[in-house]
């Protein structure tokens, strides 16, 4: 072997892996990704925003459901409204480990997300909202990860890891509708 030429290891030349992660400042961004950052960090904002939306309106959804017999609704929207607060958590970790900044800002939230506020009184109208809501954001999932592609792997599996969540509560809202 050349004494000039990098070590191989497994077939990758480790030297120049080393190279490329010489730049502390960009963090979990290396040389090596793919996708344009800028644009990846607008769709989890857009994403973020959604999350925050759906937060408001299960919270909304929870805290006004009354009446006998609504008590299976009123804990899918607790819970739903939690794990919509964790997916608004993973984005916006993502968009910090993208060098990026999570927007909360709430003046434009609303129209920045994809899915609509609701604050039905009817218990009927808040799961057929949250339903219609929830394949909003299963739609938009998909087409994000389409978008991305195999360029950034990382955001891929985390927006693939929120739809399946997402449909699990598309779920849970159908078999709540009346037959």
């Amino acid at each position: 072997m050349e004494e000039n030429k990098a070590p191989l290891a497994h077939g990758f030349d480790v030297a120049a892996i080393r190279a490329a992660a010489a730049n502390l400042a960009d963090g979990a961004v290396t040389e090596g990704y793919q996708a344009d950052r800028e644009a990846v960090i607008a769709m989890l904002n857009d994403a973020l925003a959604t999350e925050l939306v759906c937060v408001l309106r299960y919270k909304r959804h929870y805290y006004t459901v009354t009446g006998h017999g609504n008590g299976q609704a009123k804990a899918e929207f607790l819970e739903h409204a939690q794990q919509e607060q964790e997916h608004a958590d993973w984005l916006a970790e993502r968009i910090v480990q993208l060098n990026g900044s999570p927007n909360f800002n709430p003046a434009t939230l609303v129209a920045r997300s994809h899915a609509e506020y609701d604050d039905s009184d009817d218990v009927q109208a808040m799961i057929r909202a949250d339903l219609i809501a929830e394949r909003v954001a299963i739609e938009s999932y998909r087409q994000m990860i389409l978008a991305i592609g195999d360029k950034d792997p990382t955001s891929r599996q985390l927006l693939i890891n929120i739809m399946a969540v997402e449909e699990e509560h598309a779920d849970d809202l159908r078999d709540l509708m009346p037959n």
